[in-house]
C-alpha cells in the first residue's frame, strides 16, 4: 500500500515540475512552483544571461535526442512522441557564463495551435529534419513560415537549419547540396548533426546562442541610440527657448537685462 502511495506521489511531483517549467514559456502565466523556485535563486545565478531556444521539426527527426545529448551526454534511441519538455543548463559561452533554456516541442500536427504560444516566447530556433526522410525536410518550410508569422514584428530571427542523423549516411534521402541551398535561400546556417555520435551537437546550440546574443546586443544598442538622440533633441529645443528668452529681454533696462541673463545661465546649467 505504501509503495503505491509513493509511486503516485512521485508521479504527481514530476508532473508538477514539468508544468511549472513549461509555464515559463507561456506568455502571462506563472505557476506557484516557478515563482517559488525563481525567488530562491542566488543573485549570481539570476544575473546570468538567459537564452531561450526552441526545438522545431516533424515528429521522429531527433529533436529530443539532440536535446538530451546536449543536456546529459546521453543518447536515447527509443522514440516517444513529445508534447513539450523544458530544460535549463548553465554553460560557458565564449568565456561568459550563461544559461540556456531549451523547449523541446511536439512535431505532430495536433499540437500546431499550441506551438504559436511557445514560439512567441522563443528567442532562437533549431529547425530540425532527418536526412533519412525527405518529407521531414520539406516540412521545414511550413515550420519556418509559422515562426515568421508568429514573430512577424521582429526583423531578424536567430534560426539554424539542422540535418540530423548524419550517422545514417547509407540511408540519406536529402542531399547536402539541396539542404545547404535552401538554408542559403533563407539566409541561415545549415549544419548536419548526429545525436547518436554527438557530432556537431554542441555546435548548433552554441552557434544559435551566439546569434541570440548578437541580436540582443544590437537591439540594446539601437534602444540606447534612440534615447541619446531624443535627449539631444530635447536639449537643443531647450537652448532655442532660452535664446528666445534672452532676445525678448533686450528691450528691458540694462540692469534688468543683466539680472535676467544671469538667471538664464543658471537655468541652462541645470539641464547639463
Amino acid at each position: 500500500m505504501l509503495s503505491v502511495f509513493y509511486k503516485v506521489s512521485a508521479t504527481l511531483f514530476q508532473r508538477t515540475l514539468m508544468i511549472s517549467s513549461i509555464s515559463n514559456w507561456l506568455p502571462g502565466t506563472s505557476s506557484v512552483a516557478s515563482r517559488t523556485m525563481a525567488a530562491s535563486k542566488s543573485k549570481n545565478q539570476s544575473s546570468l544571461a538567459l537564452h531561450k531556444v526552441i526545438m522545431v521539426g516533424s515528429g521522429g527527426v531527433g529533436k529530443s535526442a539532440l536535446t538530451l545529448q546536449f543536456m546529459y551526454d546521453e543518447f536515447v534511441e527509443d522514440y516517444e512522441p513529445t508534447k513539450a519538455d523544458s530544460y535549463r543548463k548553465k554553460v560557458v559561452l565564449d568565456g561568459e557564463e550563461v544559461q540556456i533554456d531549451i523547449l523541446d516541442t511536439a512535431g505532430q500536427e495536433d499540437y500546431a495551435a499550441i506551438r504559436d504560444n511557445y514560439f512567441r516566447s522563443g528567442e532562437g530556433f533549431l529547425l530540425v529534419f532527418s536526412i533519412t526522410e525527405h518529407e521531414s525536410f520539406t516540412a521545414t518550410a511550413e515550420f519556418r513560415e509559422q515562426i515568421l508569422r508568429v514573430k512577424a514584428e521582429e526583423d531578424k530571427i536567430p534560426l539554424l537549419v539542422v540535418g540530423n542523423k548524419s550517422d545514417l549516411e547509407e540511408r540519406r534521402q536529402v542531399p547536402v547540396e539541396e539542404a545547404r541551398s535552401k538554408a542559403e535561400e533563407w539566409g541561415v546556417q545549415y549544419v548536419e548533426t548526429s545525436a547518436k555520435t554527438r557530432a556537431n551537437v554542441d555546435k548548433v546550440f552554441f552557434d544559435l546562442m551566439r546569434e541570440i546574443r548578437a541580436k540582443k546586443m544590437s537591439e540594446n544598442k539601437d534602444k540606447n541610440g534612440k534615447k541619446s538622440g531624443k535627449n539631444k533633441k530635447s536639449f537643443k529645443e531647450r537652448c532655442c527657448l532660452l535664446n528666445g528668452d534672452i532676445d525678448s529681454r533686450e528691450s528691458l533696462p540694462y540692469e534688468t537685462q543683466i539680472g535676467s541673463i544671469q538667471a538664464t545661465s543658471e537655468e541652462a546649467t541645470a539641464w547639463l
